[in-house]
């Protein structure tokens, strides 16, 4: 159920919530999307826009070679005005991500760049500036105008999304802040700014897009509404939330299925992966499946693959940093500054999850429990500039300076600081330096999506590539250490680091003693191993493994049928077989009318009844289409149910023509007449009292899960306890289960939210053989066969429709519907929308079969009239 919110995207895209103003360069008075898609085939977009098949690129691309469209935040571009205040000058920023990544991409692989400034640039400007970066970086900017950015990105991203992410709650308005809905809507209409960007330059045929970060989550909705078979992948830069924090986000709902509207979603580590994984379970219902080593979500018939990969550095970049000669004097002049000493070096930003202040009281408890490091360990704080702001980081700010100020005046000597607090910027050469010089890089962040510090240190510490150590005096030995906390995306990569709970004081003191008490031989091991893994795990393999897994997962794009459903977030694409196509009752009708001997199978709950509904009895509607159908002399009308016989007998009794095939198909009778028949004669069911304790031994230990006990199965159900211990514990019984009964001939099967114990032998599948067989014995061999059903079990009737003109048991010229209730994956070859269009077509042929009595009668009378 949708949230009470503009999450709709209809308003959004109307433009009619105040909060929002004119957002830099966007068109005003947008008119309102379509509700609902149903077309099949690429989506329509809004009313004033172009069709989504006209879209053309206004930059060239290669009609060779694929193309690949990086949407960030912000682009890798560094721009100041010209001192003469006359335009303005741009550069690569070397340091971007987005820009070093292009080394792992194909080399005939064109990339664009989509995102926005850094500065401010005046409306009056912006034509030039974009044809500029256009022109000479293939970069496309996207223009916010100075208050949608604030509310953007200083208002959503930053106190909601970012302090969520890293597990904040905001427990009170002066920490962290309340959901404030018109930042939300501020945050979707950037979003959408970012996709008109996109609709600028995109060839939805040829080319990729790849989202980055936090920042751009709602984006992916946005694409696919526009285009049902564009290639997107999305990649989290942050850590992901447990379900627990994460449930906690008003608009939690449409933030996951704006993401699933992706073809791969990246994460650094399994942990943020396994959160978000949980949350799709918890929140949508959705379970993940392993298949051969790759994780994928099944989302209305489209996989959504989930890669886990960590970043890594440039390498590159780091060792040209190396060999810069500004290094050489810089290093020679730390080193005579901290001559004697033991290097101690924190690399961080100004943030609050940086846990500064834990690690500078870490280092003062190493002080006071060795001693021995007094005059003689120093640990040097570099602090890059805050990013953000507000009242915690102003505290945390205080508590930091309060800290060196203690430590230095408790324990410095003449001509010793035992803390050296760096609180500027630093240029890359000069923190090379510090690394190349620091005995050890201790990291002590409370949560932190990947942190590359220890990379670029264990990269420094190894040298320039190619010398050796009697080559250079700069680099000095080829060991390094690391202390790092568990709550960071880069510790598992790690091995060789000394992991430590930063929030354990003690422990990480001792961890910095460890680290710098090791002997040399074993600080070089450790550094070796940390270097095999950085220099070939770099951010070229990274983005090379990333493409060929979005490659991988958009392999079957345009090869099947695309229907767009829903409205706002709820917004998805429905991925179909080509020739699934919703059934026509005009054609069935006409089938119907031309057949001599036809079979109708019926599913019951979902099918005949909706499946949420409480009161499962029939209605009089129900009963009198049955009726009118079992009266037509042509038709061997079946429930073919899961249910129990008891429970089917009694609700059908007013249809005394009606065939019931019970629990499956284990019991079976033709009509109301005739005595119940088992498909299996002297089945043996002392299985059931080695199933009926294992189930119950986990009924008892999960809350909300109960025990079915049927004539022929037991079934265990789970879809009122904990979504994720119930599917834990349903796995878990499966193969209890399977074990147990490994020499029973039993099936033991797991459905949505049940686990099933029945004989082997037994489904709706054979149900339908049965009942068609027997017709061809009888002389009455089927020329129409319709099954219906909503669920997985149906799925056996479907599959042996096309099957059944081999098998010889139904003539060449039988008209087979297999119909499935909701358009969803499903090897039936037709659909109807509801249980209210399954009776409109059954009533459809009730009437046809009246008809033709009628004609019939007519028709006698005429002839008896003539004879007279």
């Amino acid at each position: 159920m949708m949230s009470r919110s503009y999450t709709n995207l209809l308003d959004l895209a109307a433009g009619n919530f105040a909060a929002l103003g004119g957002g830099g360069s966007s068109r005003s008075g947008m008119r309102r999307m379509q509700r609902v898609m149903t077309v099949p085939g690429t989506l329509s977009e809004l009313d004033d826009e172009e069709p989504a098949n006209s879209v053309s690129s206004d930059v060239p691309s290669s009609l060779t070679s694929d193309r690949i469209i990086i949407v960030a935040n912000q682009l890798p571009v560094r721009a100041r005005r010209r001192p003469d205040g006359r335009g303005w000058s741009f550069a690569w920023d070397e340091d971007s991500l987005l820009l070093q990544l292009k080394d792992g991409l194909p080399d005939d692989m064109e990339v664009l760049y989509i995102g926005s400034l850094k500065v401010d640039v005046d409306p009056t400007e912006q034509d030039d500036v974009a044809q500029t970066l256009l022109e000479r970086f293939k970069c496309v900017p996207a223009f916010l105008s100075p208050d949608l950015h604030e509310k953007y990105y200083q208002g959503f991203c930053k106190q909601h999304l970012w302090p969520l992410f890293h597990y904040m709650l905001p427990f009170s308005a002066n920490h962290g802040g309340r959901f404030d809905r018109s930042l939300w809507e501020s945050y979707v209409l950037a979003n959408k700014h970012f996709f008109q960007k996109v609709v600028e330059v995109i060839n939805p045929e040829d080319d990729y897009v790849w989202i980055h970060d936090y920042h751009l989550m709602a984006l992916p909705t946005f694409l696919r509404r526009r285009f049902n078979r564009l290639r997107i992948g999305f990649f989290l830069h942050s850590p992901f939330p447990s379900s627990e924090i994460y449930r906690t986000l008003p608009v939690r709902e449409e933030i996951l299925k704006a993401l699933l509207n992706c073809d791969l979603i990246g994460f650094h580590t399994f942990d943020y992966a396994r959160h978000f994984l949980s949350c799709c379970s918890r929140m949508l219902g959705i379970e993940y499946q392993s298949k051969r080593g790759y994780i994928g979500l099944d989302y209305f018939g489209r996989t959504v693959g989930i890669k886990i990969m960590p970043v890594g550095i440039h390498m590159g970049q780091v060792q040209s940093v190396l060999r810069l000669p500004d290094r050489e004097w810089r290093v020679a002049e730390l080193r005579q500054q901290f001559e004697g000493k033991t290097v101690l070096l924190g690399v961080d930003d100004m943030d609050i999850f940086k846990g500064i202040n834990l690690k500078l009281l870490a280092f003062e408890q190493m002080l006071k429990m060795h001693p021995k490091w007094l005059g003689r360990a120093v640990l040097v704080q570099i602090v890059n500039p805050a990013r953000g702001r507000g009242r915690d980081l102003e505290e945390v700010q205080a508590e930091i300076r309060d800290s060196c100020k203690r430590i230095n005046e408790e324990f410095g000597q003449d001509g010793y600081n035992p803390v050296v607090f760096i609180d500027r910027d630093v240029s890359s050469v000069e923190r090379i330096a510090f690394y190349t010089v620091a005995e050890c890089v201790v990291v002590t962040a409370v949560r932190d999506g990947m942190n590359l510090t220890p990379y670029e240190y264990i990269v420094c510490r190894q040298g320039i590539p190619g010398q050796s150590e009697s080559e250079t005096e700069v680099d000095g030995p080829r060991r390094s250490m690391l202390v790092v906390s568990e709550f960071i995306g880069c510790s598992p990569s790690l091995s060789g680091a000394i992991r430590i709970n930063p929030w354990n004081i003690e422990s990480t003191a001792e961890a910095m003693n460890e680290a710098i008490s090791l002997s040399d031989g074993e600080k070089q091991l450790r550094h070796e191993k940390h270097y095999r893994y950085v220099s070939t795990h770099d951010v070229a393999y990274w983005a090379r493994s990333f493409h060929q897994d979005l490659e991988r997962s958009c392999k079957d794009h345009f090869r099947r049928t695309c229907w767009g459903i829903g409205l706002g977030f709820g917004f998805r694409v429905v991925a179909l077989d080509p020739n699934f196509r919703k059934l026509n009752v005009d054609s069935i009708v006409a089938a119907y009318e031309a057949s001599k001997n036809r079979a109708i199978l019926l599913d019951y709950d979902g099918t005949l009844v909706p499946q949420l509904t409480i009161n499962k009895i029939p209605s009089a509607t129900v009963i009198r289409i049955i009726n009118e159908l079992c009266a037509d002399k042509k038709n061997a009308v079946f429930i073919v149910s899961g249910r129990g016989r008891n429970s089917l007998e009694k609700w059908f009794a007013p249809c005394p023509q009606l065939g019931i095939a019970a629990e499956h198909g284990y019991f079976m009778r033709w009509n109301g007449d005739a005595s119940w028949e088992t498909s299996m004669q002297n089945c043996d069911f002392g299985w059931m009292q080695m199933a009926e304790p294992v189930m119950k031994l986990y009924t008892e230990s999960t809350d909300g899960s109960t025990i079915e006990t049927k004539e022929s199965a037991l079934v265990w159900h789970h879809q009122d306890a904990d979504p994720g211990f119930g599917s834990a514990q349903a796995k878990e019984m499966l193969d209890h289960l399977e074990s147990v009964l490994a020499n029973e001939p039993v099936s033991v099967k797991s459905g949505q939210f049940i686990v099933e114990v029945k004989p082997q032998g037994v489904s709706k599948g054979l149900v339908a053989e049965r009942i068609l067989t027997t017709m061809k014995e009888q002389g009455r061999q089927a020329d129409f066969v319709l099954c219906i059903g909503d669920d997985r079990s149906d799925e056996d009737m479907f599959e042996n429709l096309s099957d059944l003109v081999k098998r010889g048991l139904v003539s060449s010229n039988t008209s087979l519907f297999g119909c499935t209730v909701g358009q969803k994956p499903s090897k039936a070859k037709y659909y109807l929308d509801d249980t209210n269009d399954v009776l409109s077509m059954l009533n459809a042929l009730a009437d046809a079969s009246e008809q033709f009595d009628s004609d019939d009668d007519l028709g006698l009378s005429l002839d008896k009239a003539s004879v007279s």
